[in-house]
């Protein structure tokens, strides 16, 4: 059975701390291409906030979870050996922003005949700079923090690095 065709509607996700530290991860087919956690919806009708956090978990071992005062309290949630490995929804920020760009040929054999652009939905996630990563090794191969202008500078993608630029104003923060 042959793999279905990509939905040309994708995530961007730029995770990041409250020092604007942000989390870059590394292509496994493409090594030195380093960027944020980037997937497709499932299906045409998977909300975009669902196809963020899953793809942050797929991509990052992080679970994005509703918070309630008996589950969280919103605080970071912990596994059994002390790691925090989830964080509350309401750390999830949609930027009603997308950007809609030419798929780079290498990739354009998962989408269907004709298909040529990409529309791609920002958000951004705030964690804490302790919190535990797992990759997905098929996916990615490495990981690193950077404060946020030195990871728009080591993304290849024009998009991720704008977007990475423009985290100060959407995480509520003064630009220096």
């Amino acid at each position: 059975m042959s793999k279905p065709y990509k939905i040309p509607e994708s995530v961007l996700v730029v995770i990041h701390t409250a020092d604007l530290d942000v989390l870059l991860i590394e292509r496994a087919d493409m090594p030195g291409f380093w960027q944020s956690v980037t997937g497709s919806k499932e299906s045409l009708d998977e909300p975009l906030i669902e196809t963020a956090k899953r793809e942050v978990r797929e991509e990052t071992g992080i679970r994005i979870v509703e918070a309630t005062s008996k589950s969280l309290d919103y605080s970071p949630g912990f596994d059994m050996s002390g790691n925090i490995r989830c964080v509350p929804l309401m750390n999830l920020r949609a930027w009603q922003l997308s950007n809609v760009y030419e798929i780079y040929p290498v990739w354009r054999h998962r989408y269907a005949p004709g298909v040529a652009k990409n529309a791609e939905h920002v958000f951004s996630l705030l964690v804490p700079r302790t919190i535990a990563i797992t990759l997905a090794p098929r996916e990615h191969v490495d990981y690193l923090w950077l404060p946020y202008r030195e990871a728009a500078d080591k993304c290849f993608s024009p998009s991720n690095a704008e977007a990475i630029l423009q985290l100060p104003r959407h995480a509520g923060q003064a630009v220096d």
